[in-house]
């Protein structure tokens, strides 16, 4: 795994690069969290859906709102960019909805919109924890 480091709108992000899947269950996220935070100091991270293990995005398996829930109470932000058209599933496709709607998870389609949308939303939430 390499983790390269992106500044867009003076906001740092951290964009996983690897050829296995980085997060498989609760403890490889916490364990990249911890990894990206001890290396760079950076609290926003990219990551491709495909570094993450497919059960993440069967909701009823429990593990992407664990997962995101400590990204979130460790003050992580997360972009997960690829292709979602492949999911047919509605609790799904509102969870995706739902997180794209707020500050801290996105699901979008590529690595420049994983970098805009933590770059652009990083101000909102630097203000609201004043």
């Amino acid at each position: 795994m390499q983790i390269e480091k992106i500044s867009e709108n003076n906001v740092e992000i951290a964009h996983i690069v690897a050829k296995e899947t980085v997060i498989r269950d609760l403890q490889s996220a916490l364990d990249l969290m911890m990894t990206v935070q001890y290396e760079t100091g950076i609290n926003n991270i990219a990551i491709s859906q495909n570094l993450i293990v497919g059960s993440f995005f069967i909701l009823s398996s429990g593990l992407a709102g664990e997962i995101l829930q400590k990204f979130v109470n460790y003050r992580f932000r997360i972009a997960i960019y690829g292709d979602y058209t492949k999911y047919t599933s509605k609790p799904l496709k509102d969870f995706i909805y739902e997180s794209n709607n707020g500050h801290n998870v996105f699901f979008v389609d590529d690595l420049e919109t994983a970098v805009k949308k933590l770059s652009i939303h990083a101000a909102d939430t630097e203000y609201r924890q004043l």
